[in-house]
């Protein structure tokens, strides 16, 4: 009796620590090459933005992605020659909704080709939109006390 109640504490353990549905389903849809086509501000305004510690919106900006959802890990390539160009690996996770926003967290963290993170600093974003063909995250930085929203739109790519 007493190793049936272990089984059903450890499966019950088991099944609250398993990835929901519909991240399961994000996953999926987020796998594959995606190109960064836009990047927009929620004010009008210049800014002068370091994005994920890397590089200004004008070198993300047409820059090419790859989901591997299998192992949560990728690798974005800045393309404009007027930047230091090359890959960048990462990892990733999506987290469950949240009921305020409506968004899903997604987190990511840059590493090296290994996947160790030097730092063990990553960012949090919003995925604020995510279908076969497009993707959007935002995130909220303080520009001079005020909010300000960046939102990323990405393209999927055919292979």
């Amino acid at each position: 009796m007493k190793k049936l109640i272990l089984l059903a504490v450890v499966l019950g353990l088991f099944a609250s620590c398993a990835s929901p549905k519909t991240v399961i389903q994000s996953k999926k849809v987020i796998k594959g090459n995606w190109t960064l086509s836009d990047i927009s501000y929620s004010e009008e305004g210049t800014f002068n933005t370091t994005l994920l510690n890397d590089a200004s919106k004008e070198c993300f900006e047409n820059s090419t992605w790859r989901f591997i959802s299998n192992n949560n890990s990728g690798v974005y390539s800045i393309n404009d020659n007027s930047c230091l160009t090359g890959d960048r690996n990462f990892v990733f996770t999506i987290q469950e909704i949240d009921e305020a926003t409506g968004f899903y967290d997604f987190l990511l963290k840059p590493t090296n080709a290994k996947g160790k993170s030097e730092t063990n600093a990553g960012f949090r974003l919003k995925l604020a939109q995510l279908s076969d063909t497009n993707m959007k995250w935002q995130q909220t930085v303080n520009a001079g006390g005020s909010p300000l929203t960046i939102s990323m739109n990405f393209i999927k790519t055919i292979e």
